[in-house]
């Protein structure tokens, strides 16, 4: 089988809630990442093949055939088609996966792989919420689901609280991860361990505008007091939302190629994908697939969890990664080196590629060789990546 590279892998610095990202377009956003992947790798816009854009929440500014949009907003021509997806939040990093599907297989040999989300212009949850506060429909489980499983409706937060109490869990244990995840991001930030991967975006203020280059979530000053001082989210539970991913704008992209198109274009890949894997589970607990989808992972690549480098492993929850970690037997020096979405943010379905960027720069940083990508996702599905560096 024919083999897929990455040639290049960015995204931009996260921007908080009404923070300095949410001015602009989603579609704009978006293009900023496309453009540069364009400017990075020095290709013909032209060459580009596809583009296979994550997207959470198709509502408002993000409906209508966004990936289009995003392309439309981009210096790409108009010849360039897209598409938008939704696996929610691993819709990016299903991008990553379709875009090597369609390079392994022959049929395309040129694909950018991207994901957006303005969680500040587009709030989550309103692309149903909007229709069921004005009587159209009932929501997104018909009763048929909810009769199989019993539910009203599937709830990620629940999901994290179930997941808490199954593996054990205290508020504190969940508090110290978050605390770390914070330390690490301003470790690297400071270190200038992000600055290969962002792209900066312009903003404007009022004073006129000013480039966006750092992740606005990070707490600098974060300690285990203020921490464990958050409002829990329920009374009897350990989720908070300072031990989950923040709301967070976005944009990331990933240039996928095939050995032709490295030839024909003169390219030097940054890595080459090695495993791609996605399983589906329980959708109630919904949040603890990413733990039997790693298993299949290495299996399928012949690998043992002692192979691999470097992990990301999406900070949906602090519960998640956790127990990711105590059920694969992984090294946690390994995982999330530079902080997680709990510090950094998680812009949904610009998370995939994010974390892709973030992981293989990491990994030719520090002279490895393999790392590891998986995230939860709703509905009880879980992508996993495995990628070599180059």
């Amino acid at each position: 089988m024919a083999e897929a590279y990455i040639v290049e892998a960015v995204r931009t610095a996260g921007g908080r809630r009404g923070g300095k990202l949410s001015g602009m377009h989603p579609a704009d956003l978006g293009a900023e990442s496309l453009n540069a992947i364009i400017e990075r790798t020095g290709i013909d816009p032209a060459a580009v093949e596809d583009v296979i854009v994550g997207c959470v929440t198709q509502a408002g500014e993000q409906a209508f055939a966004f990936g289009r949009n995003v392309v439309l907003a981009s210096a790409l021509p108009d010849s360039v088609p897209a598409v938008t997806i939704d696996r929610q939040c691993g819709s990016s990093q299903q991008a990553v996966q379709f875009a090597a599907q369609a390079v392994m297989s022959g049929t395309q040999d040129m694909v950018i792989a991207a994901g957006v989300e303005s969680m500040s212009r587009v709030p989550m949850l309103s692309n149903f919420a909007l229709h069921k506060k004005e009587g159209i429909g009932i929501g997104p489980l018909s009763e048929r689901i909810r009769a199989r499983y019993g539910v009203e409706e599937f709830s990620q937060f629940m999901g994290a609280e179930m997941i808490a109490r199954k593996y054990g869990f205290d508020r504190q244990t969940l508090d110290r991860f978050a605390l770390e995840s914070h330390r690490r991001a301003v470790a690297a930030t400071e270190a200038g361990a992000f600055d290969r991967e962002i792209v900066p975006v312009t903003v404007p203020t009022a004073e006129g505008s000013e480039v966006h280059r750092r992740d606005e979530g990070i707490r600098y000053d974060a300690t285990l007091e203020g921490i464990g001082s958050v409002k829990l989210l329920r009374e009897d539970g350990v989720i908070s939302a300072a031990n989950a991913s923040q709301i967070c704008d976005g944009s990331s992209a990933a240039l996928i190629v095939s050995e032709r198109a490295l030839k024909a274009h003169n390219l030097t890949p940054i890595a080459r994908i090695h495993n791609l894997t996605v399983t589906a589970g329980d959708p109630v607990i919904m949040l603890e697939e990413p733990i039997p989808a790693t298993r299949r992972a290495l299996r399928r690549a012949g690998m043992k969890i002692e192979d691999i480098d470097l992990y990301e492993v999406n900070e949906a929850f602090a519960p998640v990664p956790l127990a990711w970690l105590g059920e694969i037997g992984a090294d946690p020096e390994k995982l999330n080196v530079n902080g997680g979405a709990i510090a950094l943010g998680h812009p949904l379905g610009a998370s995939g590629t994010k974390l892709m960027a973030t992981l293989i720069h990491a990994l030719r940083a520090r002279g490895k060789r393999y790392g590891l990508q998986t995230m939860c996702e709703g509905g009880g599905i879980a992508n996993v990546t495995i990628v070599e560096a180059l």
